[in-house]
């Protein structure tokens, strides 16, 4: 990769250069995650539109992996999942996270119940449980 040459600069121009990128790059995704305000220089309608166009999709995606999560909230998922992502200054890395996270962050609210623990397929075997059908629900 070769340096990015600036005018009357040197390294540390090239560097500083970077800072200010990255500053304004961090303020970009912000607007866009946590509905901060947008740059200078951006126009806010679009960053705004655009900003409700990626938390929809993170939604519908969510609302996919965790089902349980989008009964939970109900009719309140859309106004829900604003307030998560809004408490965020980044997203979570990946769907399958901000899934999770955002059925833990209705868990602390109260409107999701905690997740069962965990069956083994085996625990039908115990005495007391021969006969039955297994613990999930499923037949045995």
């Amino acid at each position: 990769m070769t340096d990015v040459q600036v005018p009357g600069g040197g390294a540390a121009a090239t560097d500083e250069a970077r800072r200010r990128l990255a500053e304004a790059q961090g303020r970009v995704v912000a607007a866009l995650v946590t509905g901060a305000e947008p740059p200078e220089g951006f126009d806010r309608e679009r960053m705004r539109v655009q900003a409700a166009s990626l938390l929809a999709k993170r939604r519908g995606i969510v609302a996919r992996l965790r089902p349980d999560a989008a009964a939970a909230a109900g009719p309140d998922l859309a106004a829900e999942y604003a307030a998560y992502a809004r408490s965020r200054s980044t997203p979570p890395p990946g769907y399958r996270a901000d899934a999770d996270d955002f059925a833990a962050w209705l868990r602390a609210r109260g409107r999701m119940p905690a997740p069962p623990g965990k069956v083994r397929w085996w625990s039908r075997l115990l005495p007391g449980n021969v006969g039955r059908s297994r613990p999930d629900g499923w037949p045995g």
